[in-house]
């Protein structure tokens, strides 16, 4: 698990534009959907994996906790698989050439991204439940357009509120939080439900989104707020 650490100065200009350290706190839990992002065997399972995520499988408790309590209190959940395709090999070539000096990781990378593959499944002590939904996405953001259809699904779905969680912290999670807060979706990058190659890499990315895009909590915090407001909802 990554030692998360936000420094306080960052802590106290939020909390100076804000208001409040965690803006999205008081959450409405039947408007809320966790957001698991690549969790699959190519990133997490190093025989399959041409870019292996250490972490990425210490946060897997964390996510089906977030899961299970996002089920209870009446929201949605949705694992995004990337995707690899010959159209997004097409339409996204510039990337694909920008990591094709190594050309056996390259192959080896697109090759367990395919539907099909192996690495292209979700890691198997993920819980997924039939009334979850499977997202595939083509790009580093699931919300970017071209890359899946996830904002039409939120949006039929009367969500406004997301929880992201998956690997790699700093480039498809961010990539899928940016994009759902500038989407207008109140957007929470859950701490210790991502996983990065590195600590500081893991933290410039929560930096990030807490100073500008959102919140940032932890998975204990979250199971909280999302019970508490479930069980004030039923009181009134």
């Amino acid at each position: 698990m990554h030692k998360v650490s936000i420094p306080q100065h960052i802590v106290d200009r939020v909390i100076e534009r804000r208001g409040d350290a965690h803006i999205h706190a008081n959450l409405d839990p039947s408007r809320t959907a966790l957001i698991v992002v690549d969790l699959q065997n190519a990133f997490m399972v190093e025989e399959y994996a041409a870019a292996f995520v250490p972490e990425a499988v210490s946060v897997v408790p964390n996510v089906n906790k977030l899961a299970t309590t996002v089920r209870e209190t009446g929201g949605k959940v949705f694992w995004i698989r990337n995707t690899i395709t010959d159209e997004s090999r097409e339409s996204w070539s510039h990337w694909y050439d920008m990591v094709a000096f190594d050309k056996s990781r390259a192959e080896k990378r697109q090759a367990n991204m395919v539907m099909g593959a192996i690495g292209h499944e979700l890691h198997p002590d993920l819980i997924v439940e039939p009334e979850d939904e499977t997202v595939f996405k083509h790009r580093f953001s699931a919300l970017i357009q071209g890359s899946s259809d996830l904002h039409e699904r939120l949006q039929a779905a009367g969500i406004d509120t997301v929880l992201i969680t998956g690997t790699v912290t700093n480039v498809c999670c961010e990539s899928t939080a940016r994009d759902a807060m500038m989407l207008n979706y109140k957007t929470i990058m859950v701490s210790d439900g991502n996983a990065a190659l590195t600590d500081e890499e893991h933290n410039a990315s929560l930096i990030s989104i807490y100073s500008t895009f959102g919140d940032v909590m932890d998975t204990e915090m979250l199971v909280g707020c999302l019970y508490g407001a479930s069980e004030r909802k039923v009181a009134e």
